[in-house]
C-alpha cells in the first residue's frame, strides 16, 4: 500500500492530488523552487522540500532533485501531474531505479507514444514530408510536449522554412528536444479526445469522449465531457482507435489520445501518457475520482471489467491571468480577492487563494471551474453564472471572455463548435461588459466617500465645482449633495441611492445597482465585476517614449533576436524583430511600422520586466529629421 506520495509538480495540479491523498489517508509531500516558496500547493502538503533557483530547468525539471527530494522526505511513491517531467521516460525509469513506485505508465510505454511521429508509426499514418502548394495550410508541430509550443500553422509555401526553424527553437528550449514534423492543418475542426485507464491486467477503460475545441494559441480554454453531437459510429470509432493505441503499448494507468474531427472524420493527433489538465470532466460526468484510480492502478489492483456509465453533462473552463485583448499576453502581480460562489455546488481546482502572487516563471492559469448538470444546456448556464459571480481583484484575466464564450450562441449549438471560435469572435468577445460606466460612477463615489470618512467634508451653502474623475475612457463628475450623499452630472440618469468606501448602490432607468468597490493602491479600482484603471488627472513626463519604441508587453526573458538583426537595418510593418517567452508561453515582438531600427537594446537571455525599452523602429520621416537636426 502506499503511504506517502510526492508530486513532481506544482500549483493546481499538485493541490488536486493532494486532495485525493488526504481524502485516502496517504501522506503529501510537496516540491517547490525558491519563486513557489510561499505557494499554496507547499502549504497543503504535510511535507515539502526546497529545489534551489526558479526556473524550471533548475527546479521542476531535475529528475534527479526531485527523486532525492522523495527520499529524503520519506516518501514511497511520485504523481508527476501534467506538464514538466510527466512524459519523461527517464524520469520514470529514476523513480523506479530508487526503489519508488511510479504513479505512471510503463517507462516503455512513455517512450513509445513520447513522440508524435512515432506514435502515428504506431497506429500506420505516414507524416507529410514533401509540401506542396496543394497541401497548404500545414501544420508544423514539435514532436515531442505539447501545450501548444512548438506548433506553427503555415499558409504560404514560403514561410515554411522559417517557421519550421521557429518552431524547431521554440520545442528545443520547451521540451529539450527540437524535432518537428508537419502534418496537414483542418480549419475549424473539432478537438475530440478520448480518456483512458488502464490497469496491468489487461483491462482497458475508455472513459467516453471530451470536446476540447475552444482554443488560443493551441492551447485549451473550455473543455466539456460528453463531446456534444458526435454520431454514434463516429464515437464509437474514437473509443476503440484509443484502446487499440493504448493496448499496442501495453499500457497501464491514465492516458488520453486526441483527435481532430471534421466532416463526420478522424484524424489522430497524439497520445498523452498522463493526466490530462480536463481531467476533471471525464470524473463529473462518469462519478469517478481518477487520481485514487491511478493510484490503486500503481498498486497493482485491477480494475472492474467495466467503467460505470455517463451520468448528465460536465463543462470545465480555465481561468488565466491573461489579456485576451492584448494578444493573450500573460499577466502577472498580487490576486489580492479570488472568491468562488456557491461553494460546494462549482468545483474548483486552483493554486491560487486570495493575497497569493502570479509570477513569471509557470503556466497564467489559476484555475479550473468545474461544474456538472443533467444536460448540456444546463451546465453552460450554471458555469457561466459560477464565473459571472466570481471575484477576482488583481491582474487581468479571461473571466469576461469566458463567460462572454459561453453566452455566445455559436457555442451552445454543437454543429457549429471548431477551434476557430476565437479567431471568428474574439474582438466581439473582448468588447468592455455593459455597465461599465456606471461602475466607473461607483468607483468614483467610493473614493470620495473613502476621502470624507478620513479628512470630513460635506455640502456647502456655496455650490463648489463638480469633481471629475477618469477611468479608462469613462469620466464621471459629481459633487456633494444636501442630504449628506452625492450627486452625479455625468453620466447623465445616475441616482444615488447610498455610497460608502466599499459599496455604491445606484439607480438607473429605475433599476438598482450595486457594486461593491475596492482598491488596493496599483492604480486599479474593482466595482462589482469591473476592473477600471484609474487615469491621473496629470501626465507624467517620464512616462513617455520615443515614437516606435518597442515596450516588453510582459515581464520575461529575451528568447531570439531575428538572424542578422542589427542597429540601421530596414524593417517592414509586421516584420518579427525578437521573440519574448514568459509563463510557458512564447511571443513575438513585431516592427509597428516600416523604417529603420535605430535601437536594439533586446539579447538573449536578456531578463526584462513589463514596460522595458527592447528596440526602436523609426520611420523615414522621423529618421530624417533626426538627421537634420544633427547637421544643423
Amino acid at each position: 500500500m502506499i503511504t506517502s506520495v510526492l508530486v513532481a509538480n506544482r500549483g493546481e495540479i499538485a493541490c488536486r492530488v493532494f486532495r485525493t491523498c488526504r481524502e485516502l489517508g496517504v501522506s503529501t509531500v510537496a516540491v517547490y523552487s525558491d519563486a513557489d516558496a510561499d505557494a499554496l500547493h507547499v502549504r497543503e502538503a504535510d511535507t515539502a522540500v526546497r529545489l534551489p533557483g526558479a526556473a524550471p530547468s533548475e527546479t521542476y525539471l531535475r529528475g534527479d532533485l526531485v527523486v532525492k527530494a522523495a527520499l529524503a522526505a520519506g516518501a514511497d511513491a511520485v504523481h508527476p501531474g501534467y506538464g514538466f517531467l510527466s512524459e519523461n521516460a527517464g524520469f520514470a525509469r529514476q523513480v523506479i531505479d530508487a526503489g519508488l513506485v511510479w504513479i505512471g505508465p510503463p517507462p516503455e510505454a512513455i517512450e513509445a507514444m513520447a513522440s508524435k511521429t512515432r506514435a502515428k508509426e504506431l497506429l500506420g499514418i505516414a507524416p507529410l514530408t514533401e509540401v506542396t502548394e496543394a497541401d497548404l495550410p500545414v501544420l508544423v508541430k514539435a514532436a515531442a510536449g505539447g501545450g501548444g509550443r512548438g506548433m506553427r500553422v503555415v499558409r504560404e509555401l514560403g514561410q515554411l522554412a522559417g517557421e519550421v526553424a521557429a518552431a524547431s527553437a521554440e520545442a528545443l528550449s520547451a521540451f529539450g528536444d527540437g524535432e518537428v514534423f508537419v502534418e496537414p492543418y483542418v480549419e475549424n475542426g473539432r478537438h475530440v479526445e478520448v480518456q483512458l485507464l488502464c490497469d496491468a491486467h489487461g483491462t482497458a477503460w475508455a472513459l467516453g469522449t471530451r470536446d476540447c475545441s475552444l482554443q488560443r494559441r493551441h492551447q485549451k480554454v473550455v473543455e466539456e465531457a460528453p463531446a456534444p453531437g458526435l454520431p454514434a459510429a463516429l464515437e464509437a470509432s474514437l473509443l476503440d482507435t484509443a484502446v487499440r493505441a493504448a493496448k499496442a503499448v501495453g499500457y497501464v494507468g491514465a492516458g488520453t489520445v486526441e483527435f481532430l474531427v471534421a466532416g463526420g472524420r478522424a484524424q489522430f493527433l497524439e497520445m498523452n501518457t498522463r493526466l490530462q489538465v480536463e481531467h476533471p470532466v471525464t470524473e463529473e460526468a462518469f462519478g469517478v475520482d481518477l487520481v485514487a484510480l491511478q493510484l490503486a492502478v500503481a498498486e497493482g489492483r485491477a480494475l472492474p471489467p467495466e467503467p460505470p456509465a455517463p451520468r448528465g453533462h460536465a463543462i470545465e473552463a480555465r481561468l488565466y491571468a491573461e489579456d485576451p485583448a492584448r494578444a493573450w499576453a500573460p499577466q502577472t502581480g498580487v490576486l489580492h480577492l479570488f472568491e468562488l460562489p456557491g461553494e460546494g455546488r462549482t468545483r474548483l481546482d486552483t493554486g491560487y487563494a486570495s493575497g497569493d502572487t502570479i509570477g513569471v516563471h509557470y503556466d497564467p492559469m489559476l484555475a479550473k471551474v468545474i461544474v456538472h448538470a443533467p444536460t448540456r444546456a444546463e451546465a453552460i448556464r450554471k458555469l457561466a453564472h459560477a464565473l459571472d459571480r466570481t471575484r477576482i481583484h488583481g491582474p487581468v484575466t479571461n473571466r469576461d471572455l469566458l463567460v462572454a464564450s459561453l453566452r455566445h450562441p455559436e457555442f451552445a449549438d454543437p454543429a457549429l463548435l471548431g477551434t476557430g471560435f476565437y479567431d471568428r469572435n474574439l474582438d466581439a468577445l473582448t468588447e468592455p461588459r455593459t455597465g461599465e460606466e456606471y461602475a466607473a460612477v461607483a468607483a468614483a463615489l467610493a473614493g470620495a466617500a473613502a476621502r470624507r470618512s478620513r479628512f470630513g467634508g460635506g455640502w456647502r451653502n456655496l455650490r463648489s465645482q463638480d469633481e471629475t474623475r477618469t477611468y479608462g475612457d469613462h469620466e464621471v463628475r459629481y459633487r456633494p449633495a444636501r442630504d449628506g450623499g452625492f450627486e452625479v452630472t455625468a453620466p447623465e440618469g445616475v441616482r444615488v441611492v447610498a455610497a460608502d468606501p466599499a459599496r455604491v448602490r445606484l439607480e438607473v432607468g429605475g433599476v438598482v445597482r450595486d457594486f461593491g468597490v475596492a482598491a488596493y493602491g496599483d492604480g486599479i479600482v474593482h466595482a462589482g465585476p469591473h476592473r477600471l484603471a484609474v487615469r491621473p488627472r496629470f501626465t507624467d513626463p517620464r512616462e513617455q517614449t520615443a515614437p516606435g519604441s518597442l515596450l516588453a508587453p510582459m515581464p520575461g526573458t529575451v528568447v531570439r533576436v531575428a538572424d542578422g538583426l542589427a542597429v540601421g537595418d530596414r524593417v517592414t510593418a509586421g516584420q518579427p524583430l525578437l521573440w519574448l517567452e514568459a509563463m510557458k508561453m512564447e511571443h513575438r515582438v513585431i516592427a509597428p511600422a516600416s523604417g529603420t531600427l535605430t535601437a536594439l537594446h533586446a539579447a538573449p537571455g536578456r531578463q526584462v520586466e513589463v514596460g522595458a525599452l527592447l528596440a526602436v523602429v523609426s520611420d523615414d520621416a522621423t529618421t530624417e529629421a533626426a538627421q537634420e537636426d544633427q547637421t544643423v
